[in-house]
């Protein structure tokens, strides 16, 4: 099944509030005959369109091909939160890769936000970019971990923006029931993810990046130069990146075996009016410590863009309002029969360890996806490192692509099952409070 349009239409963003709202781009022309670059980009995402512009602000001739239209996977249709650090937290990275190497990658993941912020304010992207996220937990012992963790952050790694919330603290922030505390990050931040990924493209395309919508790559050909087949033309490169996430199919083997794409679903409900200080009082983004997590904030319009909801097989269900009302009614009972104007899915991807496979696949070939949820800060960065690596600036990228990253047990054909297996047990385990 290839994920480019086995839920969407060719050449359209999906029906979301996103597309109905974003700041329109003209269409980039498909890619026709041969053409020669000194990178060629493979993907029109966060990944894809920083390292374009990194490149070509550094004085590279770069081709930039996307199978749809740009931001139309992942990045414009995620949950909009700019977090710190990586999505495994900081405690178990320090038992997976050692204190050193851990902290390291905290400095990166602090690093990638700032460059998030810095490219907005650099390049004017209107993206409601605001500060805060807040992680809840829904039994004292979440709350208590996640107050540990606060502390560790604090005490470890001198971070000093971590707020820990008990129960009447953090009803002023987010007067849930389901919620019996948290931590209040105001390092992190939230944005509109298409908005900030059409503002990525805009200035990719005025650093001279030739863009090129609905052009899939579906052959590379490796050698001294790389040859990128698309149906109608193709380029010829000194080097390549692939910046596909979950969208690659079956363009390199040992990147797919590490990479699985997975889907999740958000929905955006009728302005709320006054009902907004029974939701978030707070004008800052929440994402919960379930295993299936549920997360949500407020559009500059008021509405509650609410994602979540779990769902196997790639894809969509028939009725994804339906599917996210149910775990949004349990975090807000009293919006049970709020009316919902928009609903959609979008296609993620994930690694085994919930950490990115950032690496070098050929001699002059890199890639980066497995974003696994935290993708807003983390995708943008690791396309500038990779730039940085084309560069010969390879500290960066070199710490990311340390990171262990194992292929999927029995590949594509058994790997699906598994997440099925492992996701309805983490669900069940969610839904019994244990």
């Amino acid at each position: 099944m290839n994920l480019l349009y086995a839920n969407d239409r060719r050449g359209q963003y999906p029906e979301s509030w996103y597309a109905a709202t974003a700041t329109p781009l003209e269409r980039f022309e498909p890619l026709k005959g041969a053409v020669k670059a000194d990178v060629c980009v493979i993907g029109g995402g966060y990944t894809g369109l920083s390292a374009a512009l990194h490149l070509a602000e550094a004085g590279r001739d770069v081709v930039l091909l996307e199978a749809q239209r740009v931001g139309f996977g992942a990045s414009g249709r995620n949950g909009g939160q700019l977090g710190n650090g990586q999505r495994v937290d900081q405690k178990s990275l320090e038992k997976m890769v050692g204190t050193e190497h851990a902290t390291r990658l905290w400095e990166l993941g602090l690093e990638a936000v700032a460059l998030c912020k810095g490219l907005i304010a650099r390049h004017d992207i209107d993206c409601h970019l605001k500060p805060g996220i807040a992680w809840t937990g829904s039994s004292q012992a979440e709350v208590d971990d996640l107050h540990r963790y606060a502390d560790l952050l604090t005490d470890r790694y001198d971070y000093g923006l971590m707020e820990k919330l008990d129960h009447t603290a953090l009803q002023s922030v987010c007067p849930s029931p389901d919620y019996r505390g948290g931590v209040l990050d105001m390092g992190s931040a939230h944005l509109n993810p298409l908005n900030f990924a059409l503002g990525l493209a805009r200035a990719a395309r005025d650093a001279g990046v030739r863009i090129h919508e609905g052009s899939a790559a579906h052959h590379i050909e490796e050698g001294k130069t790389v040859k990128v087949q698309t149906d109608a033309g193709h380029v010829m490169a000194d080097h390549v990146i692939l910046g596909c996430n979950g969208y690659l199919g079956g363009l390199n083997r040992k990147v797919a075996a590490r990479v699985m794409p997975i889907n999740n679903f958000v929905v955006a409900t009728e302005p709320l009016g006054d009902r907004v200080k029974t939701v978030l009082p707070r004008d800052v983004a929440v994402a919960d410590s379930r295993f299936v997590v549920n997360y949500f904030l407020l559009s500059h319009d008021g509405r509650l863009l609410f994602g979540g909801g779990e769902s196997y097989g790639y894809k969509f269900p028939r009725d994804i309002a339906a599917k996210v009302r149910k775990p949004m009614s349990e975090i807000f009972p009293h919006l049970r029969n709020v009316r919902i104007d928009y609903a959609w899915g979008g296609t993620l991807a994930i690694t085994m360890k919930r950490l990115p496979y950032v690496a070098r696949v050929a001699p002059n070939i890199l890639s980066a996806s497995g974003y696994s949820g935290h993708g807003v800060g983390t995708a943008t960065h690791a396309g500038m490192l990779m730039a940085h690596a084309i560069e010969g600036q390879t500290d960066g990228f070199d710490t990311m692509s340390a990171i262990p990253t194992s292929p999927f047990p029995g590949g594509p054909a058994v790997r699906n099952p598994l997440l099925v297996l492992a996701m309805s047990w983490y669900a069940l385990r969610d839904r019994l409070g244990v």
